[in-house]
This record gives C-alpha cells, structure tokens and sequence, in this order.
C-alpha cells in the first residue's frame, strides 16, 4: 500500500515537472515550419530555433513579426512568448521576415539564405506595389527573377508561353501599357537571354543591387502629425529618417542621416530627434497609437546600431563569415568551370557521336546503292545471255534453212527439163534459189556476228558485276570498321566520367590562388561598371521603345513623380545630403 502511494506521489511530480508546450507555426518567404514551444520560452528562444533550423547565422537582419489590431509588430527577445499580444488559439502563428535593410547588398549580405530570403521578401514588395519601381527597371528584375529560377536559356525548352504563368511584373506596369503578355514576354526573355552562366544566388544578387536604388526600397512608413497638426509620413530606414509629403513616397521634403541625430526621444505620443548640429532647431511629431511609437523607437535603434556597425571593423564572427563565404565562392566558381569544360567535352563527343552516325548512315547508304547497282548489272547479264543464246539458235535456225536450199538447188539441177520453157523458168527458179541462199548466207554472217558481240557484252557485264562485288565487299568492311575506330579516336580514354556520385572534390586554397582571385574580382569591379553602363543604355532603349505603347492617362501619381525626379536628376542618395547642403538653417515642416 505504501509502495502504491508511493509510487503514485513520483508519477504526478513528474507529470508536474514537465514542461508545458504550445504550437507555433512559423511563415518564411517560401516555406512553413510548426515547432513545439515551451510556455516559459522568450522570445530569443523560438528565434533562435528558427535561425538554427534555417542555418542562417547574420540574425541581426531579421524578426518574427505578427499583426495585432492591423498594426504591425516584432516579437521582443527579452520577453516572453506569450507575454505578448498574440492570438491564443494554436497555432500561433509568426512570419520570419527581415526587419532591417543593409545599406550595400553585395557587401553586408554574407550567406546565400540570407541573400535568398532578401531577394524573395523585395521581389513580393515590388509585385505588391509597396515598393514602386519604373516600368523599365521591373522588366530587367524580371529577367533576373527568370533567371534564379529556370537557370541559364535553352530555346528548345524556353519556347513561347513558358511564363504564361508567372507573376513577374507589378500589375500597374501592365496596366500601363497597351502591351500584350506575349509582347512583354518577349522583352523579358530577350534581357534572361543575357544573363547566361549566372547561377541562382549570381542573379539574386544582381536583383537586390538593382532593387536597393529604388526610392522606396528598405523604408518603413508611419503617419505623424508636426506641431502644427500637419499631416506627415516618416520614414526609416538603414541611411536615416525622413519626412515625407503623404502624397509623394519617393522624395522627402527633408531627412536627417543617422551620423547627424543627436538624440531621438518620444514621450507619450510626442516625437523629438535632436540634431547633432545644436544650431538646427529640433523636430517633433506625434504619431497616433503608442504601439506604433514604440515601433518606430526599435527601428530607430536597430537601424542605428546597424549603421554605426557598418563603419567600424567586422567582428570576428563575421570576419569567419566572410572568409568562408570567399572560399565557398571560389570553389563555386572553380566547379562551375570544371562542369562548363565537362559540359563542352561532353558537347564535343556528341558532335562527334552525330558526325560518325551521320557518316555511318551515308555509308550505309552508299552501300544500299551500289547493292541496288550490282543487282541491275546482273539482271542485265541475265537479259544479254537469254539473247545472246535466242540469236545464236536463230543464227543455227538460218544455217539449217541456208542448207536445205543448197539441197533444193541441187535437186533441181539434176532434173532435167526438157522443153526450152521449163529449162528458162527452172533457170528462173535457180537464180532466184542462189540470191535467196546468197542472202540467207549473208543473214547468217550477220546474226553470227551480233551473237559474238553479245557474248562480248556479257564477258564486259560479268565483269562489271565482279568489279561491283569488289566495291560492296570494300564499303561494307568501312562500314564495320572505320565507326568504331573514329568513334575510339573521338572519345579518349582520358575522357572524365560523369558520374558525379564517385567523385571526390577536394580544394587547397593557397596565397597564390587568393592573389588570383583578387585579381579576378578587381577585374570583375571594370567589368561591372562596363556592365552597369551598357545596362542603364539598354533600360533607356527599353523605356524609349515602350513609351509609345503608354496610356497616359493610366498614370499613377508615383509614375508621375518619378519622371519628375529622374527629369530633375533626383535620386535617394542625393536626397540624403540635402540637410548638409542646407547649412545651419532652422527646420520649417
């Protein structure tokens, strides 16, 4: 009995001491995930799992995000999970999204994950119009789009129609111009067929370098009122804040660099950044919910603490990060070279394949003839020796008919005729039998003649046969012989093998290899602004060929301003400096 409660009393204390759990569904750019959660996790805890389960080490990017009241927020690391204002129905859910934009993608973003979570966040905002971007700009990110997904261009698999399907322009674009899906289609294609040999994390990066320009691009909007109660927005971002016209995002009536804010501090619903410049006045706003203050106050910070970061020296972490990132790019790069020779050698022995078969077929062919030849030259044989023979019995035939006339003639002069008139008609006859022998003699001379010249002709014809036997029995010893040899000289022994499941790689990259491949990247810096020339000439042909298919009156008021800025010479690093190139004058909102 003892034993019982005893027994009972250590079940329900370890019932007591396991933890309970919730569910959690998390949403990232292209997939979802469903964790377990222990109730006492703070928030650092489940992001730290999810980073962990991504294999993603550049965190200070990212968030999980959730929407409360239509407002958007961050789950804080120090506090707990559901200490938050979460639904409490499981799932929870959250979306892993980055919360902060680097200011230079090709730089800042180290891992492919990072960069591929990056480019698939900016390319929904841009199809989603929350990010606004010129209708020449959206057909070339479209290319490189195409280009991380199907890889390089094949017409024989890319034909006419495979992107039917495929959301790659903003629906305004389209809307913008009297264009069909084929017609855009075509212009998309003609730019993906450029892009050829540029693996998928290549394209994505080229997507960011070109998105990261854009004037809306990494900002986040909140609606603020100054202390006149005019209507503003502010928006933040990795270079700054910036105060805008409601009605115009792309350019700011006035922006403070985060190197140029002295102190930033809200109290209540009331704003307050301070310039480092005590000369300038100092600017306040109010917003209109505390939530969005404390909001816009992490953003403040983390975008701060992200750019003082970024002009100091790399940690040791990401140091690591960045040295390995260099050696996987160069062993990226060394494979993709030894796969391009691969695939040429393997393209070469095709060619060669195809010319042995074609030259296989031709002879085969050559064969056919001269068999179809042969047989004719025998069947011709055959018909000259049936003639041959019929003349020779007719020439026989002649001979005989030549004999019994000589008999008949014969016959005749022994028998005497006695009267003048018999005699003069049996000499009659006898003339007439001689010239009917004459001819029969010459007729028979004549058929023997032609049964020698037969027989002449088929001598030539049996000999025409022998040498047509002689040229099949050569054509057919080539056709056994000479593919396998070209076939053997064609592919060496030496050929690598395919089968990449064998095969072990192995890198050392010594001082030498690194100096070659900074040469190769300072080579790669030229050719780059080659490239970024000859591209901004190609996205100025592409508006000028477009332009006339625009309806004018479809135009958005972005579309407006932005022609105004591009005509202007505007552009959102240009704008930054306009406090600097201001002097000390007070700020008037």
């Amino acid at each position: 009995m003892a034993g019982a409660i005893a027994s009972r009393m250590s079940f329900s204390s370890l019932k007591r001491k396991q933890p309970k759990t919730f569910t959690v569904r998390i949403i990232t750019m292209d997939a979802e995930m469903e964790f377990n959660c222990e109730v006492k996790w703070k928030g650092k805890d489940l992001f730290d799992l999810v980073c962990r389960t991504l294999g993603l080490r550049e965190t200070w990017f990212f968030g999980l995000q959730y929407t409360i009241k239509d407002t958007v927020a961050w789950l804080k690391m120090d506090k707990k999970v559901l200490d938050h204002d979460v639904p409490t129905e499981e799932p929870v859910t959250f979306h892993f999204l980055a919360k902060f934009y680097p200011e230079n993608a090709e730089e800042e973003l180290v891992q492919e994950i990072t960069q591929h979570l990056f480019f698939l966040q900016v390319k929904k905002q841009i199809l989603d119009e929350k990010i606004y971007c010129p209708p020449e700009a959206s057909v070339l990110l479209a290319s490189y789009a195409v280009q991380a997904k199907y890889g390089d261009y094949d017409p024989t698999v890319h034909q006419r129609g495979f992107l039917a399907q495929e959301e790659l322009l903003p629906k305004r674009v389209i809307n913008l111009y009297q264009m069909t899906p084929e017609m855009w289609e075509e212009r998309i294609t003609a730019w993906y067929a450029e892009h050829r040999g540029r693996a998928r994390d290549e394209a994505e990066m080229e997507y960011l370098k070109i998105a990261q320009d854009l004037e809306m691009y990494g900002v986040n909007y909140f609606a603020i009122r100054n202390k006149k109660g005019t209507e503003l927005l502010l928006g933040v971002d990795a270079l700054g804040l910036h105060i805008y016209d409601p009605e115009n995002r792309l350019t700011p009536k006035i922006s403070f660099p985060w190197n140029e804010i002295r102190n930033i501090s809200y109290s209540d619903k009331e704003f307050t950044i301070k310039p480092l410049d005590k000369k300038i006045d100092v600017f306040k706003f109010n917003s209109s919910k505390l939530r969005v203050n404390k909001l816009i106050l992490q953003l403040c910070i983390g975008n701060h603490d992200l750019f003082m970061r970024r002009r100091k020296a790399d940690s040791l972490e990401v140091q690591q990060m960045k040295a390995q990132a260099r050696e996987e790019k160069a062993r990226k790069q060394m494979e993709r070279q030894r796969l391009a020779r691969e695939k040429q050698m393997r393209e070469e022995a095709e060619r060669t394949r195809d010319e042995l078969e074609r030259r296989l077929l031709q002879l085969k062919e050559e064969a056919t003839m001269a068999n179809e030849a042969l047989m004719r030259s025998e069947e011709t044989a055959d018909l000259l020796a049936e003639k041959a023979q019929i003349t020779e019995e007719e020439a026989k035939l002649l001979a005989q008919k030549a004999a019994e006339a000589e008999q008949e003639m014969q016959r005749i002069k022994a028998t005497a005729i006695r009267t003048e008139e018999e005699k003069r008609l049996m000499e009659q006859k006898v003339l007439e039998a001689e010239m009917l022998a004459l001819k029969m003699a010459e007729e028979s001379e004549r058929r023997a003649k032609e049964a020698d010249q037969l027989k002449q002709d088929l001598q030539e014809a049996r000999e025409s046969e022998r040498r047509a036997k002689q040229k099949l029995l050569e054509i057919t010893s080539k056709s056994s012989y000479t593919p396998m040899n070209s076939g053997m000289t064609a592919l060496p022994a030496d050929l690598p093998s395919f089968n990449l499941i064998s095969e072990s790689l192995s890198f050392d990259f010594k001082d030498t290899d690194m100096k070659r491949l900074s040469m190769e990247i300072e080579k790669e810096k030229v050719e780059y602004m080659e490239k970024s020339k000859h591209l901004q000439e190609q996205l100025n042909e592409l508006k000028t060929e477009i332009e006339a298919l625009k309806l004018k009156e479809r135009e958005t008021a972005l579309d407006i301003l932005h022609n105004e800025n591009a005509d202007r010479g505007n552009s959102k690093h240009n704008t930054i400096k306009k406090p600097q190139a201001q002097g000390r004058r007070p700020i008037c909102i």
